[in-house]
């Protein structure tokens, strides 16, 4: 079985890339320094116009925590149903209670909204109370998948707690790892048998083609680094191409 590479997408130039590179799906977010939040409308009508592969829309409405008012849960809900008639294939977002459990009664009103395109629960479940609690709750409101680095900070801090998710989802949903991916994590995780996606950046950062720069204005946020465009490496792809061709071989 194919095992699919997702990767996040916060430039129209890193999307076309992606797709041209070999990557299975988009996930489409804007906001990288806030961990990607929901983009503009604009930008997904381009790509459906120019890309053949599956777009998923990230909802988020803020950076932050994932404890949403009333107010805010209302705007993700219209953005489904905008990015829906824009022809998003699927849907990024996570809402937590207060006591850091799964928002089970927000989290099933916009999996309704989306009307059977298939929604992912992000890493708001790594900063849940519990994550086997958050999985069996996930799997409940109809979750397609989880995106999770196993409640550390990267996917090879939290191995072997992505590997036991793995095994206790089964076939009920997909687990997916990601944050702070790298390659050689592949083989140990398809080992459990149940490894189907991963989600990897590949991101680079090139330099500005701009020839002028004034050195007395900073447009990034305070202790933002201006390391240039952002967009995605050929190589990164590559590498994480041949090792999942090598892991479906085996």
């Amino acid at each position: 079985m194919k095992i699919l590479l997702e990767s996040p997408i916060y430039t129209t130039e890193a999307a076309l890339k992606a797709a041209k590179f070999g990557v299975d799906r988009l996930e489409l977010c804007s906001s990288f320094h806030e961990g990607g939040e929901t983009p503009g409308v604009g930008m997904l009508a381009y790509l459906k116009a120019h890309l053949q592969i599956p777009v998923f829309v990230m909802i988020r409405p803020r950076g932050g925590d994932f404890v949403y008012s009333d107010e805010e849960l209302g705007v993700m809900d219209e953005e489904i149903r905008i990015f829906s008639s824009l022809g998003a294939d699927g849907f990024v977002f996570g809402i937590l209670n207060r006591d850091g459990s799964v928002n089970s009664d927000a989290c099933g009103q916009l999996i309704e909204t989306a009307s059977g395109k298939p929604c992912t629960f992000h890493r708001a479940v790594d900063v849940s109370r519990n994550l086997e609690e958050s999985l069996e709750t996930i799997i409940k409101c109809g979750f397609h998948r989880i995106l999770t680095s196993g409640g550390k900070n990267s996917v090879e801090k939290g191995l072997e707690q992505i590997m036991r998710l793995l095994k206790l989802a089964g076939d009920r949903v997909i687990i997916m790892p990601g944050g702070g991916m790298k390659p050689e994590l592949v083989e140990p995780l398809r080992k459990t048998g149940w490894l189907r996606e991963i989600h990897a950046s590949c991101k680079e950062f090139r330099p500005s083609e701009s020839r002028w720069h004034n050195p007395d204005v900073q447009l990034l946020a305070d202790g933002a680094e201006d390391t240039g465009v952002l967009t995605i490496s050929r190589n990164k792809v590559d590498e994480y191409r041949k090792v999942l061709s090598s892991a479906v071989d085996l």
